[in-house]
């Protein structure tokens, strides 16, 4: 198993659109390195829910419940991929970005080193310490 973290900004897509929705294709990455990274996702995979830009907080779990496929929202032919995510659940507690910088067992995340990138992989320890931290 491999462990995610995706980004969106919450009034673009929040947690609470994705729960309602019970899934989402996550579309739109235009980023090559983070394109990679939605090719590698496998179903079964989980992946931490992080809200961007005014809340800068992990919110909640999710699952990839399909492989990356074309993204239905590219130019056909264009290489850009997607991949079906479904909610697994909310974080009792979100866990901010602030607390994130200043945990030393989350020192060399990604979500710090390439604060830009939308979609990035997280290590085992990394995940487990977000859960903790949300917890």
């Amino acid at each position: 198993m491999q462990y995610w973290l995706v980004k969106s900004e919450p009034s673009a897509y929040s947690w609470d659109d994705f729960t309602r929705d019970g899934h989402t294709d996550w579309t739109g990455v235009r980023n090559f390195q983070a394109r990679n990274y939605l090719q590698q996702m496998q179903p079964g995979d989980l992946v931490l829910f992080y809200h961007s830009m005014t809340e800068k907080s992990v919110v909640g779990i999710a699952e990839v419940a399909a492989p990356a496929a074309p993204d239905a929202t590219a130019e056909a032919g264009s290489g850009w991929v997607a991949v079906l995510l479904r909610p697994q659940q909310a974080l009792a507690r979100p866990v901010p970005l602030a607390h994130i910088k200043q945990e030393a067992r989350l020192s060399q995340i990604g979500l710090l080193r390439q604060s830009r990138l939308s979609v990035m992989p997280l290590r085992a320890e990394e995940f487990d310490v977000l859960l903790e931290l949300g917890s």
